[in-house]
């Protein structure tokens, strides 16, 4: 095993998770299941290359269909602390220590603590946010609640397409997802344990039941090496990917015993269609922000069968996040009119079955609490079974009607520019137009304009053809919009600008942003340089 040294002011950070007995466990974890991680990334690779050589489309499988059939399996029961939780703090990144401490002293039933989406994986921001959850579990925060009391900590440790490049293992670097959980585990698993508060984890970006099925096997080693019962930990998959929305009972069939329910979601369950069938004028998806929400026939049959399916089984089902932001002043038209807003999307879920759901703004955990407390009766809804509900391959297939708007494709492409340019500062996500950003919008803003560009698609308010040169043209004007805030920052913007035009024009679909960002020399030679200030807070201040 290869460690690189510790991150600038983070010594006492490191020396305290990487004692000799965590880089035992951290290498017998990662030696055990590397293989096996690396066959579920090819086994991706091959399903894609066999739905583009057939033309197919994914349906319910054929040889798992005795587990759907059979009506007398369901998930084991979660613990108390997880029977209600109607409004969870979600994208909230553990390394900013303010906006953490804040969250564990709001009245939120419970946090996302996320090394993925809303986290941008430099060594600092992992080493600081693992460190940061230490605490947390340890009562380490003056003036913050114990563990047992304070919002129950939903760790999401990175997705399986990301890797760890500060760590080697036999000769490889190690994968992401391994390097959080088992760090995470080895120093919080049992102090979470015997406080009734965990383990509890977000898996990200499954794409079906197999990787399912290796997540369930690395619980079971992880508890048998930490002397934990089984059944310990549970987690919570994020239903992120068109393929897995065909497996979801397959999923918690693989998950019984740590199951703690389903998620669905928008943005990364959307531009999943891109990656998959982008290339196929069939799957031509509108402009996002006119044509595409939850109220469209192929999102709603995706979260009714969610809800359906984990209800079935004695799982949790729960909604995505609400990305707005509430003003600061509670008086005005626009505070009345986002509140409004948020309220209408979440009373859709809400009324659909879900158990609970996430927002970004601390000041909207309240009145959404009280919505779910004005709409539905004890601690959660695992009594609505959606009977009416039936669901066909086609219903999950179906493209929403609709155009490209020259409003919708400038949006996107301002969210794609500022989230790499928020990478290459050190976060994982940032504020625009009055709603937070991460690398799930910015994953369907680059996958749209990228399949707008390939199909040589028309705006619908002039004729133009989307093309490259007409994307690079709005990144110009982008820039030019942005000049006044920029500062000192304005060469990574130029950065930034230029990589996303990378992005939007490659040949080959680059199947995650993220890992087109994590594997490249701009980034990676980012993490060593001075920091610098983010651009983000002038466009919240200006832009809000």
């Amino acid at each position: 095993m290869e460690l690189c040294p510790s991150p600038l002011g983070l010594e006492k950070e490191c020396a305290t998770l990487f004692t000799t007995d965590s880089l035992h466990f951290l290498h017998e974890l990662i030696s055990t299941f590397d293989e096996e991680v690396d066959e579920i990334l090819q086994l991706r690779v091959s399903k894609k290359a066999q739905l583009d050589l057939t033309g197919d489309l994914p349906s319910f499988l054929e040889s798992t269909r005795h587990i759907r059939r059979d009506p007398d399996w369901k998930v084991l029961p979660v613990p108390s602390r997880l029977q209600k939780r109607h409004v969870d703090i979600g994208d909230l990144a553990p390394c900013d220590t303010e906006h953490f401490i804040k969250a564990l002293l709001s009245p939120a039933q419970g946090i996302q603590v996320d090394f993925d989406d809303g986290n941008c994986p430099t060594y600092y921001n992992q080493i600081k946010g693992i460190y940061n959850v230490f605490k947390a579990v340890h009562n380490l925060f003056p003036n913050v609640p114990h563990v047992s009391q304070a919002p129950v900590l939903m760790l999401r440790p990175r997705a399986w397409n990301m890797v760890e490049h500060n760590m080697m293992v036999e000769g490889k670097e190690a994968p992401g997802p391994l390097f959080d959980f088992g760090l995470l585990m080895f120093h919080c698993g049992k102090a979470l344990f015997e406080h009734k508060s965990g383990p509890f984890f977000y898996l990200s970006k499954v794409e079906g039941y197999m990787e399912a099925r290796l997540w369930n096997k690395i619980f079971v080693w992880t508890q048998q090496k930490l002397g934990l019962p089984l059944g310990s930990i549970k987690a919570t998959v994020l239903i992120e990917n068109v393929l897995a929305a065909f497996e979801m009972e397959e999923i918690l069939y693989e998950l019984q015993e740590h199951s703690a329910g389903l998620n669905c979601g928008i943005w990364d369950y959307s531009a999943s269609f891109v990656n998959k069938f982008g290339h196929r004028p069939a799957f031509l998806l509108p402009d996002r922000h006119k044509y595409v929400n939850m109220e469209k026939h192929f999102l709603r049959s995706y979260m009714d069968l969610l809800v359906k399916t984990c209800h079935r089984r004695g799982a949790l089902a729960t909604g995505g996040m609400a990305a707005l932001l509430l003003p600061e002043d509670p008086l005005s038209d626009t505070y009345r009119r986002v509140l409004a807003s948020v309220t209408r999307l979440k009373l859709l879920e809400i009324t659909a079955g879900v158990d609970g759901f996430m927002v970004y703004d601390l000041n909207l955990v309240e009145p959404m609490q009280k919505l779910f407390k004005g709409h539905t009766e004890g601690d959660n809804q695992l009594d609505q079974l959606r009977n009416d509900v039936t669901v066909f391959p086609e219903d999950l297939l179906s493209m929403p009607s609709g155009g490209v708007t020259l409003n919708g494709l400038k949006y996107n492409i301002a969210v794609g520019v500022l989230f790499i340019n928020a990478w290459l500062s050190g976060k994982g996500h940032f504020f625009y137009k009055g709603q937070v950003e991460d690398s799930a919008t910015a994953e369907i803003s680059r996958s749209q304009v990228w399949q707008w560009v390939r199909h040589q698609t028309r705006l619908e308010d002039d004729g133009r053809v989307v093309s490259r040169q007409l994307v690079t043209d709005l990144i110009k004007e982008l820039i030019m919009d942005l000049s006044p805030h920029c500062g000192s920052v304005r060469q990574r913007l130029h950065t930034a600008a230029n990589m996303f035009q990378e992005v939007i024009a490659k040949r080959h679909f680059p199947d995650f942003i993220t890992t087109y960002l994590n594997q490249d020399h701009t980034f990676l030679s980012s993490q060593n340089a001075e920091p610098m200030q983010a651009l983000d807070k002038d466009l919240r201040r200006s832009k809000l």
